[in-house]
């Protein structure tokens, strides 16, 4: 059932991910009831979930609606990489009426300084009903009815001549006009041509819009869409359960974001031409934080916690998992450590580096009832100590060579795709490989990521010491049960696993 030996740690452990479908939030609500407008209401204090004050960056509350309000214009903050990889910015607009026009602008190369070619989307959007598999989502239905293309050069236009069947443009494209529009979809026409350029606006099906209220006043709102499969030929047929990068409104974004102003004034002729990013060597020591309560594909909600000593080539990882998008219910707590090596600069990805990473070490905690009960259920001698997981107690996974229930075999090794930027106000940010959609492990080169998840930020403001004190990041404290005692009991564990069978078996 499960693909890879330790199924991309880097990206948090996935064996949980259907366990916490079936365990969320079991302290207050029913598996059949749909999360009302007052569940998505949090309020998040960043400085909790970095573990340390020098870590915090923001004092924000959290709030999000169901279902979203979308009207407005909304705006990538950054190039965005997909998997691929695909370098582009995006300038999403949605009207009263539910009809939206959408903005996707394509670049050669990871800076988005070089336009390729820009696609204008029309369509109309359907908001559904609070989403059964990610908590926190609304699913929802989109009708396209336009689709066209603008390229902006002549090795575009080779490049897409070539991707293109003859049957969508046939010997037009030859001729075309670099910023002239060419129709590649409408509602008489077939999807074939948008196939073959691998589009999809399946992302529309799953959303949600975050507000951030400022404790200075103000607020920054993100609208989070639906994950892009990081398989080509899936993409299209894709049904996402996690989110890509958000995108800001344009009257509500980050101050100051440059790029937000150029993507909102962009069309499909005048694409954005974003400015030349500052150098960010990649300096890796010291402790690197996620900036939000991330969610991944399958229902898994997490923040990670990573400390590197380049002197030692040595890492260590902590993954907190929690059952809910505010981060709010801790469910387990993953430590992970090893070492790691720097390979060369990425020929996929400019500015990024290939890294090797090698795992030696897994400890968890179980941080309610329902998931020490599953841990306590495996065999003896395969996932730690037989018997002796309770809550808030962690063990040690070495030992028993891993934990196959959740995916881990040791020792692993993974091959990884690293990045440094530096935001508006020069503060550092790290990026890691995107997590890969089928779960399969990245454990050979060719399997090595060429997205990124969501960036981390250094701790202590910008301070690049390393950090030798790794025991200073996972105090006992951490790992202490938030206090909520879990409800549900044993007898769910078996409808759990039923219902988790009947998951699986397509």
């Amino acid at each position: 059932m499960w693909k890879g030996h330790f199924s991309h740690l880097l990206g948090g452990v996935w064996m949980l991910w259907m366990w916490q479908a079936v365990f969320v939030d079991a302290t207050q609500s029913k598996l059949w009831e749909v999360p009302t407008a007052s569940s998505f209401t949090s309020s998040t204090n960043l400085s909790e979930s970095r573990g340390e004050q020098d870590c915090e960056r923001s004092h924000s509350r959290v709030t999000a609606d169901t279902p979203p309000r979308l009207d407005g214009t909304w705006v990538s903050t950054r190039c965005e990489v997909r998997p691929g990889p695909e370098f582009l910015t995006r300038s999403y607009t949605f009207h009263a009426g539910r009809h939206f026009r959408a903005l996707q602008h394509y670049y050669k190369e990871a800076g988005c300084e070089e336009p390729a070619y820009s696609l204008m989307i029309r369509g109309k959007l359907r908001p559904r009903q609070a989403s059964w598999i990610t908590r926190g989502a609304t699913e929802a239905e989109h009708h396209l009815s336009e689709v066209s293309l603008v390229v902006h050069g002549p090795a575009a236009r080779q490049r897409l001549a070539s991707r293109l069947p003859a049957t969508c443009v046939g010997p037009t494209l030859g001729r075309v006009v670099p910023g002239k529009p060419l129709e590649l979809y409408n509602t008489r026409a077939g999807r074939g041509c948008l196939e073959a350029l691998g589009f999809s606006m399946m992302e529309m099906s799953l959303m949600r819009v975050e507000t951030q209220h400022q404790s200075r006043g103000g607020k920054v709102q993100e609208l989070l869409l639906g994950d892009v499969h990081t398989d080509w030929t899936q993409r299209t047929q894709h049904r996402p359960t996690g989110y890509q990068p958000p995108l800001q409104n344009a009257m509500h974004h980050t101050h100051p974001c440059p790029v937000c102003a150029l993507v909102y004034r962009s069309s499909e002729q005048r694409p954005p031409v974003l400015p030349r990013s500052p150098a960010a060597p990649l300096a890796l020591a010291g402790r690197w934080v996620s900036g939000r309560c991330e969610t991944r594909p399958d229902v898994l909600f997490l923040t990670r916690d990573f400390t590197f000593d380049p002197d030692q080539h040595a890492w260590q990882g902590v993954y907190r998992h929690y059952s809910d998008p505010a981060c709010s219910r801790p469910t387990f707590t993953l430590r992970a450590s090893g070492h790691f090596a720097q390979g060369n600069p990425s020929a996929k990805v400019s500015g990024a580096t290939e890294f090797v990473f090698k795992v030696t070490r897994v400890r968890v905690a179980a941080l309610d009832g329902p998931t020490a009960a599953l841990l306590n259920g495996t065999r003896p001698g395969k996932c730690g100590r037989a018997g002796g997981w309770a809550v808030g107690v962690e063990q040690d996974l070495t030992p028993t060579g891993g934990c196959p229930l959740l995916g881990i075999k040791l020792p692993h090794k993974e091959y990884e795709l690293l990045k440094a930027e530096l935001d508006p106000r020069r503060r550092p940010l790290l990026f890691i490989g995107g997590r890969p959609t089928d779960g399969l492990s990245p454990d050979r080169p060719q399997r090595r990521p060429t997205s990124f998840q969501a960036p981390m930020g250094l701790c202590g403001g910008g301070d690049t010491r390393p950090s030798r004190r790794y025991g200073s990041a996972f105090n006992s404290k951490q790992l202490a049960a938030s206090g909520t005692e879990a409800r549900a009991r044993l007898v769910v564990l078996v409808l759990g696993s039923v219902l988790c069978s009947c998951f699986w078996v397509y």
